[in-house]
């Protein structure tokens, strides 16, 4: 009569689990070591993304200060060329308008037209022509929106590093599950909980998959 010691089948599944496990530990090793990678490369790139939009915030600040110093400028110097108009000293007035900045000029020039002295619905200043243009001002909200753009950026790798840290703890726990497997005896139970691993690890592989990768 043959006993279960005897008997070959147990002990060939339990080479064949023994296999699956060592397979599936292998695979969590690499995927853990992908994963840490990933998650250091993308705090990384988090850190730089967001010193990049600090430095264009400051790059913006700076340039809209300038903006509002060339527009005070030439509102001083156009309120100058008010009441020179009043006194009625050309002399005074040509030697303001050569002061003006180009762009603040130009819509001067398009408000003269408007007949401003003596028509009350002309706009009340150059400032407020649609010819009016502050390059210093568009290059500051331009610089805000790349500020705002490299932050939004760094708040993904932010949480992309932490999609990879999550994974990586998810690859821990696969390897808890195999080694409390191997602690049980009955075949069935040890299958039962390598299965629930190995479906874990499956999940857990797709997630790591569908991730962006810093290479």
């Amino acid at each position: 009569m043959t006993t279960d010691a005897d008997d070959p089948q147990p002990a060939k599944v339990t080479t064949r689990i023994q296999i699956v496990e060592l397979i599936v530990l292998s695979i969590v090793a690499l995927a853990t070591a992908w994963s840490g990678f990933q998650a250091t490369a993308w705090g990384g790139r988090q850190a730089l993304l967001y010193g990049q939009a600090s430095s264009t915030r400051f790059q913006a600040d700076a340039a809209s200060t300038y903006a509002g110093q060339e527009l005070a400028a030439d509102a001083s110097m156009f309120t100058a060329w008010l009441q020179a108009a009043d006194a009625g000293d050309a002399q005074l007035q040509q030697r303001l308008e050569q002061r003006f900045t180009p762009d603040y000029a130009a819509a001067f020039h398009a408000w003269l037209r408007t007949d401003p002295l003596h028509d009350p619905t002309a706009p009340a200043g150059p400032a407020l022509m649609p010819q009016y243009r502050n390059p210093s001002a568009e290059q500051a909200a331009s610089l805000n929106e790349q500020a705002s753009a490299l932050f939004s950026e760094g708040t993904d790798a932010r949480e992309t590093a932490n999609e990879y840290a999550r994974n990586a703890i998810l690859f821990a726990t696969v390897l808890f599950l195999v080694a409390v497997a191997q602690r049980f005896g009955d075949v069935r139970i040890r299958i039962a909980a390598d299965t629930v691993a190995i479906l874990l690890l499956l999940v857990t592989l797709s997630s790591v998959g569908t991730s962006p990768r810093v290479w």
